[in-house]
């Protein structure tokens, strides 16, 4: 289960009083480790109300539309942790929020020290994702996975050029990419990668995994693996070499622990390939000089899929002088948290893709798949986005792929090779409503490329050899340069029209 998928959860009728009294010490005897400070109300009433305001899509409308991020529940929940992370030195403080009392780590470096300390200490529960509305959710178990396991041995090119063809060639009529089809394409891709050729068309690996993850119990968790484990044995037994369970099997991995490794990868390349590929191309529209990887770096950071993670504490440990009682519930939000000073690259901590805390090696697969997918996307089509209307330097709070409209547009200079390309027949414009006259512009643009290449094309495919053997096909040729000419000058007008809409 998705967060986008979770159920909203009712909030509080009522929120903690704005008086700037601290939140009552968690009490110790003499002599004991003290515990976390806590914040004053007044802070905890800021960072709360900046969580429930999450729940809106219009809470940040206003802000946004003036310019004036710092107002935005994002801004605002920064600027909060800024002024927490100067008046507590750095260290964690406990914060009560509408949604449960948190234990909030105040930079990558703590927050990662935290969690380590206590996975070595054994006082970890398994981590719940939190939804924007509260709502608590099952992620993938993270499973150890060395870096040399992990890579594709630099084949990733060949190995996404098949996916990416098939993603292009899938646009509909006008050009946009249609949520399901992509979805369908993209988890083919990643069962591939993960499991191997023989799993391409294996979705109920995929639905397997997800319902694993998102499972509430310990009896249900139990049931899921045990079929997850008869699910991936047909992969791990002669697996493809070209894959990750090959690689696994390869290095003498035991069997449950490639169970696992398997499930956690094909998680989080899911994840990225349908999901943040989507939202990279759209943010690669705005700024096309950008790599591929600053692309897909900035979707992960601006849209984490796992945008905040809840570590609840089992038995108690203590770090740095501080005693963390069981029962304390630990948030990380790496949209939060300030980016690390060093160790730049795909698979860092904390990371946007899987909970745990220390470098995950199946994020790094999962990025480097998506700057491979976006890499050869955009040398093959150039994006934009239709809707919704997107800004450079005012990206929304929010970006869902299911309601993401990107379309491709095919690079001019084209080969002209006597073949007549006119992309599916039978797909049908996506109708647009409400849109800004620049969205309407782009998909005129589109369009008007289309008729162009086809005319260029109709054209190539006069000029090939055969047409002139006999009278019927000299007739043919002409049609053929008459439909030509037609469509070169329906994509001039349709051009024209473009560069009014978007001027």
């Amino acid at each position: 289960m998705t967060p986008g998928e979770a159920e909203m959860m009712p909030v509080p009728e009522t929120m903690p009083a704005p008086e700037m009294v601290p939140v009552p010490e968690m009490t110790s005897a003499p002599g004991a480790t003290p515990a976390p400070e806590s914040a004053w109300a007044l802070e905890s009433t800021v960072l709360g109300a900046a969580m429930v305001a999450r729940r809106l899509p219009w809470s940040d409308a206003a802000a946004r539309a003036l310019g004036l991020d710092l107002l935005s529940p994002e801004g605002v929940t920064r600027s909060l942790l800024e002024h927490l992370r100067r008046a507590r030195s750095g260290r964690p403080v406990r914060v009560r929020t509408p949604f449960g009392e948190f234990l909030v780590p105040l930079n990558p470096a703590v927050c990662e020290a935290l969690l380590v300390r206590a996975g070595e200490e054994g006082a970890l529960e398994p981590a719940a994702g939190l939804t924007a509305a509260g709502r608590r959710y099952g992620l993938s178990p993270h499973t150890e996975l060395t870096s040399e396991v992990a890579a594709a041995d630099g084949g990733l090119p060949a190995l996404v050029a098949r996916d990416v063809d098939e993603a292009v060639a899938g646009r509909r009529g006008d050009g946009t990419l249609e949520w399901q089809g992509w979805y369908e394409v993209m988890a083919r891709l990643s069962r591939r990668l993960v499991a191997g050729e023989a799993a391409a068309e294996d979705t109920l690996l995929s639905a397997i995994v997800a319902r694993s993850a998102a499972a509430e119990n310990r009896a249900a968790r139990a049931d899921l693996t045990a079929a997850l484990r008869r699910r991936t044995a047909r992969y791990l037994e002669g697996p493809d070499p070209a894959s990750l369970a090959g690689r696994l099997v390869a290095a003498g991995t035991c069997p449950d622990t490639a169970v696992a490794a398997l499930a956690h990868a094909l998680s989080l390349v899911s994840e990225a390939a349908t999901a943040t590929v989507l939202q990279a191309l759209a943010l690669h529209a705005l700024d096309p000089a950008a790599a591929p990887e600053e692309a897909v770096a900035r979707a992960l950071r601006h849209y984490p899929p796992v945008a905040a993670s809840v570590h609840r504490v089992r038995a108690p440990f203590v770090w740095e002088g501080l005693g963390i009682a069981a029962g304390t519930e630990i948030l990380c939000a790496p949209g939060w948290l300030p980016p690390p000073k060093e160790g730049d690259g795909p698979g860092i901590w904390p990371s946007a893709l899987c909970g745990a805390p220390g470098g995950c090696a199946a994020t790094r697969l999962a990025v480097l798949v998506a700057e491979e997918l976006v890499r050869g996307i955009t040398a093959a089509a150039r994006p934009f986005v239709v809707s919704p209307h997107l800004t450079a330097g005012r990206l929304p709070g929010r970006l869902d792929p299911r309601s993401l409209l990107v379309a491709l547009a095919e690079l001019p200079g084209g080969p002209g090779d006597g073949r007549v390309t006119v992309g599916s027949p039978s797909a049908v414009p996506v109708p647009v409503r409400g849109c800004a006259p620049g969205a309407y512009g782009a998909l005129a643009r589109a369009s008007a490329e289309r008729l162009a290449a086809h005319a260029e094309s109709l054209a190539a495919c006069a000029g090939a050899d055969g047409w002139d053997r006999d009278e019927a096909g000299e007739d043919f040729r002409m049609i053929l340069l008459d439909h030509a000419e037609r469509c070169a000058h329906a994509a001039d007008g349709v051009g024209r029209a473009a560069r009014r809409l978007v001027d």
